[in-house]
């Protein structure tokens, strides 16, 4: 067992310093946005303001992304990533800077998070190609398990980092943590990770840019199996994006809660995938991905919404939560192995990349209409009921009625969202 273990870490070195690195840094930006998510939702006490800044993150990665691809197959991988995160990292100090010298304003946060989502179009793809190049097919279940556990520690951390940190110090703490992280992964890549190219086809030198997004696009068309799953996951980032824009503006409204309960019920979050990570890593590869993809989606929408619709204190919230994410890990790693397996490694990034554009449109959709939703339909539609109405009785009265009213809506329609699907011939013929 011992030298199955040392076998195992010889031939994930580099993957294992990539990845530990990459998700210290991981942490301190996640802690930055929800750092900034709470200060801009202080500013204007707007969902749709808060949506806002990720609608514009997601909207220039989203318009871009097809033809990114075409570049990241022939970029190097290793320059590609360390140029990204730099740009990310000069994002945030002007941010810091806004902030020390109190100019800091909500449209400044807009146009940053659309340039970090332009660099992100050619970051992605080429991080995801990294993987491949770095792990060995057989380790392809065990990595993307340990990416979704140091992602889930991630979703733990933050909250409970960032709270303490904003408590008892300020927002420029929180930042300049960031940075530190960021200096210690562009260290550890920069001269202690070495990413293997990527033996290109003959064809690939001379393609355009846009007959590389072309054929992208073409694979996709030739095997519908892995184009259905992708607008599987579409429909359900839409579903989870109007839930992320909900959220917030029902827990740091809703009577009970508060930036505590926001704190808590992202914690707990953290904590069921990564209970969904350890099992991913741990168990065997199950006899069908396919099935273990649509049961856990269904699973998770038919349980969270509702528990967060008719919820009225912190732990019931976070027993949804438990519900909702902790097979969330199962089924993102099954879908990575079914897509790493079946997509020839020359074609990753822009197939990826073709991928990112189809898979995320939803999700700047999703934020828009959940912070419409939430600020002209909903809160105005409770806001007018009467205390003995049928909708109070449900969902409560005051601010934060609305958004659990939304909760409700949203998991019938990602519950049903799945049942098509499930029942898609294409999607089954990848077990093939």
């Amino acid at each position: 067992m011992i030298k199955n273990i040392k076998d195992n870490f010889r031939e994930l070195r580099d993957f294992l310093i990539l990845w530990i690195t990459q998700s210290f840094s991981a942490l301190g930006s996640s802690m930055t946005s929800f750092a900034l998510v709470i200060w801009s939702y202080q500013q204007q006490g707007s969902a749709l303001t808060t949506s806002l800044l990720a609608i514009c993150s997601y909207a220039s990665y989203v318009l871009l992304s097809i033809f990114a691809g075409a570049l990241s197959d022939r970029w190097n991988k290793k320059i590609t990533m360390l140029l990204s995160d730099s740009f990310a990292a000069l994002c945030t100090v002007s941010v810091l800077i806004l902030l020390t010298t109190g100019k800091l304003q909500i449209w400044h946060l807009y146009l940053i998070n659309s340039l970090n989502g332009l660099m992100n179009t050619v970051q992605q793809p080429a991080s995801d190609v990294a993987i491949s190049l770095l792990a060995p097919q057989k380790h392809y279940q065990k990595v993307s398990g340990m990416r979704s556990f140091s992602n889930s520690l991630v979703t733990v951390l933050t909250p409970v980092l960032a709270t303490a940190m904003l408590s008892f110090t300020n927002i420029r703490v929180v930042i300049l943590f960031d940075l530190i992280t960021f200096a210690t992964a562009f260290t550890a890549l920069l001269g202690f990770v070495k990413i293997p190219k990527v033996a290109e086809r003959d064809s690939t030198g001379s393609e355009t840019i846009l007959q590389s997004a072309k054929s992208g696009l073409r694979y996709l068309r030739d095997n519908r199996g892995i184009l259905d799953l992708i607008l599987f996951l579409a429909v359900i980032n839409f579903t989870a994006s109007i839930y992320n824009a909900a959220l917030p503006a029902m827990m740091l409204s809703r009577v009970g809660g508060g930036e505590l309960a926001l704190g808590m019920v992202n914690t707990v979050t953290g904590l069921a995938t990564m209970l969904g990570s350890i099992l991913v890593t741990i168990l065997p590869p199950p006899k069908s991905r396919v099935r273990v993809i649509c049961n856990s989606l269904l699973f998770s929408m038919s349980t969270e919404n509702f528990i967060l619709a008719f919820g009225r204190s912190t732990p019931v919230w976070c027993l949804g939560v438990i519900l909702g994410w902790v097979f969330i890990p199962v089924m993102s790693a099954n879908m990575d192995v079914l897509f790493r397996s079946k997509i020839p490694i020359e074609m990753q990034g822009r197939v990826y990349s073709v991928r990112n554009t189809l898979q995320f449109f939803t999700i700047p959709l999703g934020y828009l209409c959940g912070g419409i939703l939430v600020d002209k339909v909903f809160e105005p539609f409770m806001a007018v009921q009467s205390l003995d109405s049928m909708w109070v009785t449900l969902f409560g009265a005051g601010k934060g009625s609305g958004a659990a009213l939304l909760f409700l809506v949203i998991g019938f329609f990602g519950a049903l969202s799945c049942l098509p699907f499930r029942m898609d011939k294409n999607i089954w013929r990848l077990e093939d």
